[in-house]
């Protein structure tokens, strides 16, 4: 493939995350691939953080930068910590040179270890929000270009919309999710509170009383005591009338 060909099926990737069984794991692992493809680099990682900013550990091209990143998030430092810390691009930094790596030195030290010379920490961000950090690494002493480095953050800027949009599909997921059972739970409480009221021949709110009362003093769900009613499991002398 030629080099347009990977960015344009880079994009159409995105582009296929809009959908509810969308593969976040084995799209950051593509994402990996291209990268290794368009850039020419060693190797990749990709670093996402959890809602509390916590850092974490997706995708890495193979084993040796996998133990590399996890170096890095168990130390907390590295270029893609402080690429992830202050939402910049950390371009070009020469792992054997004490002043680029004074703010990392035990992990540019593992890095050599690796043989890498080379790395690149680029900003998963979309406005003012940084989700993670696309990390480079090169076994050449050779620099990024500026063409290069457009394509690497406009690879990141495409993940990062993608991840963005599985997040809120899962959240909307969740929502209709907690929403169908709100609605089935009510409806369970309704038939309990009408096998209550036909029984004790009271109205609905003082059996919806007793309901309540009784799952509050037995210390369970109200939904839960409600279906116990319904399916007849409860025998419901045991509730005490208000």
């Amino acid at each position: 493939m030629t080099r347009e060909e990977h960015l344009l099926t880079a994009m159409v990737e995105a582009v296929d995350t809009l959908v509810d069984d969308f593969d976040l794991i084995d799209f950051l692992h593509q994402l990996c691939d291209r990268c290794n493809a368009l850039l020419d680099v060693s190797a990749v990682g990709v670093m996402l953080a959890d809602p509390s900013g916590r850092l974490h550990l997706i995708a890495a091209s193979d084993e040796h930068t996998r133990l590399l990143e996890l170096f890095a998030l168990q130390t907390n430092q590295g270029p893609c910590v402080e690429c992830h810390r202050n939402g910049t691009a950390h371009l070009n930094i020469d792992l054997s040179s004490p002043a680029q790596t004074a703010a990392f030195p035990r992990f540019a030290a593992r890095a050599r270890q690796e043989n890498f010379t080379t790395t690149h920490a680029l900003p998963m961000r979309l406005r003012q929000q940084v989700v993670g950090a696309l990390n480079l690494f090169d076994t050449r002493a050779q620099q990024l270009s500026d063409t290069d480095a457009r394509v690497a953050q406009a690879l990141a800027d495409v993940a990062t919309i993608a991840i963005l949009q599985h997040r809120t599909l899962v959240h909307a997921n969740i929502e209709r999710a907690q929403l169908k059972a709100a609605l089935s739970s009510r409806i369970v409480i309704e038939q309990a509170k009408g096998i209550l009221a036909e029984r004790w021949n009271t109205d609905f709110d003082t059996a919806f009383d007793a309901l309540r009362r009784h799952a509050r003093a037995h210390q369970m769900p109200l939904t839960q005591l409600c279906r116990q009613v319904t399916d007849g499991i409860l025998d419901t002398t045991a509730i005490q009338r208000p």
